[in-house]
């Protein structure tokens, strides 16, 4: 997976987990983009901490998701849903199965964004 990727989902998952301070540095550097010397300037810290903060909270976030593992399943539910959804469309023969299928994977899909 790509890091920012990575970064972007692991935040979204667990990052109601962190506290304001994380929360607001790891935001500040993943997803506004800012240097550490940007970051430092601002929170009046030294670039070196914030470096150790964005790289303590991205370890603590990936330890979330070793032992919780909601990344792993969002991204299984959501193969499945799309696996079901392609059989839905094939031509199997029986309309009632593949409606069924249809509306349950576009619940699932729906449920999961």
């Amino acid at each position: 997976m790509e890091k920012i990727v990575e970064q972007g989902l692991l935040y979204d998952f667990y990052g109601a987990l962190l506290t304001g301070h994380q929360q607001r540095i790891y935001e500040e550097a993943v997803y506004e983009n800012l240097s550490l010397n940007e970051i430092a300037e601002q929170e009046g810290i030294s670039r070196q901490a914030v470096h150790d903060l964005i790289r303590r909270t991205t370890r603590q976030m990936q330890q979330y998701e070793d032992k919780l593992g909601m990344i792993r399943r969002f991204q299984k539910l959501r193969e499945d849903a799309g696996m079901l959804r392609t059989l839905a469309g094939s031509d199997c023969g029986d309309d009632s199965l593949r409606e069924e299928a249809g509306r349950l994977a576009d619940r699932i899909l729906r449920d999961l964004e």
